[in-house]
């Protein structure tokens, strides 16, 4: 955090000490955490320097000094507190490290580890462990490890290397049938079918036009599986067929016209609402940023920041602005609705312009 952003204490030369008149004394009195590395506070009385959010009993004001450094303050004769340890690591900064580490360790073991055995890698109880986790990566350990096997299989299927059972062996799944039982979830089809590249899925499609330009619908049997927004027909169509090359794509009949007309109908006003049976494959994560996405209400905004607080994972915006990117089915799962934190309108994957249009629309009603 910058220091300008600490509160100033107005100076009363005849009532406040020199650390009082600093901005800095603020940020101190209020163990202000997010000041760690900005700034260390030294005591004359026992020569010791701290970080700003020292749990030790506060010091006089008229013994205090600031400094920028933990150099500064060792070459002004002052030594580390034994309790923050200032010259060293934050916690928070160890704590991410054994997470980062942890994530290593799931990504390259053979088969998944325990949640007992990376708490003990990390060093902290299974209890701490969890709960840090989850705050750092958005899911638990568990699903985290799910989603890099399924993604594992996703690669091995993909690349046609064997049968599909040893591709689902070989990404860690320690029984077949349970992959399969989610194989419809987090592939949108069997594991053969997705190997063969939708092979044997059977995939309608339609376009229609509207305000924004075309626009592409496509249906499994479990409902949408895309909605494409663009300004040439058939490169919507190349896109959908390259997402999946050998599934059997026909064109939707008179009864599909009309779920077309739906969206449009959608774009053009969209206060009629679009409730859409969909067919939506993703991370554990993702599903979670798009179901948030869903309950956005029409007419307003959120920030990237304010999704990733709704989904119990505030430190992982980044990751919730790569679901927003990663999501293919527009309008149904309105990432349109999701700016940025000053409020201004970031990419979007079908193009700031119809962005702004479909905001402008909703917030006219």
């Amino acid at each position: 955090m910058s220091l300008a952003m600490a509160k100033q204490p107005t100076c009363t030369p005849f009532h406040k000490t020199a650390a009082e008149c600093d901005p800095r004394w603020t940020a101190l009195v209020n163990r202000d955490v997010s000041f760690d590395g900005a700034f260390v506070y030294a005591v004359a009385t026992t020569g010791i320097y701290c970080r700003p959010a020292c749990p030790s009993k506060l010091a006089k004001p008229e013994n205090v000094s600031f400094y920028a450094t933990c150099e500064e303050a060792e070459q002004a004769g002052f030594r580390a507190c034994l309790r923050c340890r200032p010259n060293e690591a934050s916690s928070a900064v160890r704590q991410a490290a054994a997470i980062a580490e942890a994530c290593r360790l799931i990504e390259n073991a053979e088969e998944a580890p325990s949640l007992d055995s990376l708490a003990e890698a990390a060093g902290m109880s299974a209890f701490h462990f969890h709960r840090l986790f989850k705050k750092a990566t958005g899911v638990t350990p568990k699903a985290y490890v799910a989603a890099h096997r399924t993604a594992r299989a996703r690669d091995q299927l993909a690349s046609g290397q064997g049968t599909v059972t040893e591709a689902i062996y070989a990404a860690g799944f320690n029984s077949g049938s349970r992959f399969y039982e989610k194989s419809n979830e987090v592939l949108g089809m069997t594991p053969s079918a997705f190997r063969a590249g939708g092979a044997g899925t059977t995939i309608t499609f339609a376009i229609g036009q509207s305000s924004l330009g075309a626009i592409l619908v496509a249906c499994s049997e479990k409902g949408v599986c895309a909605i494409f927004l663009g300004e040439d027909p058939e490169a919507l169509v190349r896109e959908l067929q390259d997402r999946f090359p050998k599934a059997h794509l026909i064109g939707g009949d008179a009864g599909f016209e009309s779920l077309i007309a739906k969206v449009v109908g959608f774009v053009e006003a969209p206060a009629r609402g679009l409730d859409l049976p969909l067919d939506v494959q993703g991370t554990a994560f993702q599903q979670r940023v798009w179901q948030a996405l869903r309950e956005i209400p029409l007419g307003t905004t959120v920030s990237y920041t304010e999704i990733a607080e709704r989904i119990g994972a505030p430190k992982s915006v980044r990751a919730v602005a790569g679901a927003c990117a990663a999501n293919k089915i527009a309008l149904a799962i309105p990432c349109h609705r999701v700016v940025r934190n000053d409020g201004a309108l970031s990419g979007y994957r079908w193009g700031v312009e119809r962005k702004r249009a479909l905001l402008k629309k909703e917030s006219e009603g």
